[in-house]
């Protein structure tokens, strides 16, 4: 009398934990990126099709409050600080930095002068900029 025995190997997985795993990194990402907020000043930013991945680690914020008045805010910060001393503060933020880049976020009603003056002050200093925009 021969008894065979059946040793099949089951090649079946279960993918309900992996897709618990995929939904809660989900949750995670959307909720980590609506907390990133690179500036507080409210700009409205001009609007462009091309993104740069690179990091700033410092940030100028150019105000225009509508009577030939622009105000300046390193870093998002509500304090303004004076032209003359926004050089000096990116100097002292930027000097220990590898590969000094900052960013600049204007509103769109700010002239192109103004924001030339603060690539003036990356070209002077050997620094990178980039230049803050919405995308459209």
């Amino acid at each position: 009398m021969g008894i065979k025995r059946s040793t099949k190997v089951q090649s079946e997985m279960s993918m309900s934990s992996m897709t618990d795993i995929v939904f809660l990194l989900l949750i995670f990402f959307l909720v980590t990126s609506t907390l990133v907020n690179p500036n507080a000043l409210k700009l409205l930013l001009p609007k462009s099709t091309g993104q740069v991945s690179a990091k700033a680690t410092v940030s100028v914020s150019i105000k225009d409050w509508g009577d030939d008045t622009y105000t300046y805010h390193v870093n998002g910060n509500n304090t303004p600080v004076s032209y003359e001393q926004v050089e000096n503060e990116l100097v002292e933020l930027l000097q220990t930095e590898e590969d000094p880049t900052f960013s600049i976020y204007s509103d769109e009603s700010v002239p192109v002068k103004e924001v030339v003056a603060m690539m003036n002050i990356a070209k002077r200093n050997h620094y990178k900029v980039i230049l803050a925009t919405q995308p459209e």
